[in-house]
């Protein structure tokens, strides 16, 4: 990760005010200030939903997540059944869901650690016993070469403005963008 110090210089080549790079990354202008007069050092979290909006901006005209995510989001509660879970995965062609819990993203389900459970020999009937920690959560403005690196760790990232789930972006979203010419 670039050093904290370079955020006002990327910042100002790029032409954006503190409001617009705070907006754009899904953070307050407030700590966008603080961070460029050097009054506090940022979370991880934070400095890199900042660092991937300012890389994917500089970037040009490639596309962002806000371009290639799918904004119909289908979730699993953490409560569901397993057997409901498969069936909804299936009525719906998908092979990967957000998890949540009080409209709160807990994790993720996929089909690939519903194959492990059952090669592993479990008996599990309810998602929360599958289900892993929460996926990446990027801002919509994230570009698309860094949404395809995170995708080859994880089967699915978020996209999250301001706290508000946008969509989410699936290997298959991906590909179908960049190949649907």
């Amino acid at each position: 990760m670039e050093d904290i110090s370079e955020i006002k210089r990327m910042r100002k080549k790029i032409g954006l005010t503190q409001s617009e790079l705070a907006y754009k990354s899904g953070v307050s202008q407030s700590l966008i200030a603080k961070i460029e007069s050097g009054k506090i050092d940022p979370s991880y979290t934070n400095a890199k939903k900042i660092f991937e909006t300012l890389r994917g901006m500089d970037k040009g005209s490639g596309l962002t997540a806000k371009d290639i995510m799918y904004r119909k989001i289908i979730s699993a509660k953490e409560s569901d059944t397993i057997k409901d879970t498969i069936l909804k995965m299936r009525q719906k062609n998908i092979s990967q869901m957000p998890v949540v819990k009080q409209n709160k993203v807990v994790g993720y389900i996929s089909e690939s650690l519903l194959l492990d459970k059952v090669i592993e020999g479990k008996s599990l009937s309810l998602v929360r016993e599958v289900m892993k920690g929460n996926p990446p959560v990027m801002p919509p403005y994230t570009s698309q070469e860094v949404i395809g690196n995170l995708l080859k760790d994880f089967p699915l990232v978020l996209i999250e403005e301001r706290g508000e789930l946008l969509g989410v972006i699936t290997k298959a979203d991906l590909l179908k963008v960049l190949y649907s010419s």
